[in-house]
């Protein structure tokens, strides 16, 4: 893998799995996810922003999870510079409505939204025709089947309120979180979740062998890249596309995700 962070950070890789959830019904077996996340747009990114979106057209999904920052708050936070922030979710969003699946994309905010003024971000999504779930949930329906897909608002720059997203569910039918920070999945697994999709954490931009991130952000550091179990939930953590700071990323290529359900492994 290219040790150049600058070239990396433009060339995502497609990790594709199989996660089996028991309570998955048999009209869902083989539905497709693509997850992306952690677009940060600024002019660092939009290219890989843009050959995520075609790797995700290519690979056809079912149905896509966008699990939050699609803009960058600033260092020093003031009103003219969020309000300069929360402006660049219309062209992240004009950009993620090229993505096509049969059944439509799912968003969340993530912390950096949340800082930049998550209504107007929210709003320039719905705009584009993505769905935001903000302590909400939908359902997917085949037949008499049915699998949920839930969301909450950002754990720590917005108001998550888990209860509200879920508590209208029937208990025996299966839920899909998308919750922007990976570690908030140790108060999910106390629900009746069956998998939870994050990012938040970039993987650190940079990836150590044999050592990991030299630094993670907070409600990042227990699960900060893959696939986890916590207690009876399944998490992943996709490790982003965009980059803040600097646009670097080393053994930590952007990421696209695509996940193939299963009612049992194989």
């Amino acid at each position: 893998m290219s040790t150049d962070g600058f070239v990396e950070s433009n060339y995502a890789r497609v990790v594709k799995l199989e996660i089996s959830l028991p309570r998955l019904p048999e009209a869902f077996d083989g539905l497709t996810i693509a997850q992306l996340s952690d677009f940060h747009y600024d002019r660092f990114s939009i290219v890989p922003i843009r050959k995520a979106v075609e790797l995700v057209n290519d690979l056809k999904p079912d149905v896509i999870a966008l699990t939050g920052d699609f803009v960058t708050a600033p260092i020093f936070e003031n009103a003219s510079s969020l309000q300069l922030a929360a402006k660049t979710a219309g062209p992240c969003a004009e950009i993620l409505s090229h993505l096509h699946s049969p059944i439509g994309s799912f968003a969340v905010l993530g912390n950096h939204d949340g800082a930049a003024g998550g209504a107007q971000i929210a709003a320039a999504l719905r705009d584009h025709q993505i769905t935001v779930l903000r302590n909400k949930s939908v359902p997917l329906e085949r037949g008499a089947a049915r699998l949920w897909f839930a969301g909450i608002d950002d754990a720590l720059r917005g108001l998550p309120d888990l209860s509200a997203a879920i508590g209208k569910i029937p208990s025996n039918e299966p839920i899909i979180l998308l919750a922007h920070e990976p570690d908030f999945a140790d108060d999910a697994s106390l629900s009746p979740i069956d998998l939870q999709l994050s990012g938040h954490s970039h993987g650190g931009q940079i990836w150590i062998p044999g050592i990991g991130a030299p630094w993670l952000p907070p409600m990042a550091r227990e699960y900060p890249r893959g696939l986890y179990r916590v207690g009876d939930l399944t998490l992943y953590t996709n490790i982003g596309i965009g980059t803040i700071r600097a646009p670097i990323r080393i053994n930590c290529p952007p990421e696209v995700t695509l996940i193939t359900l299963r009612t049992r492994a194989r």
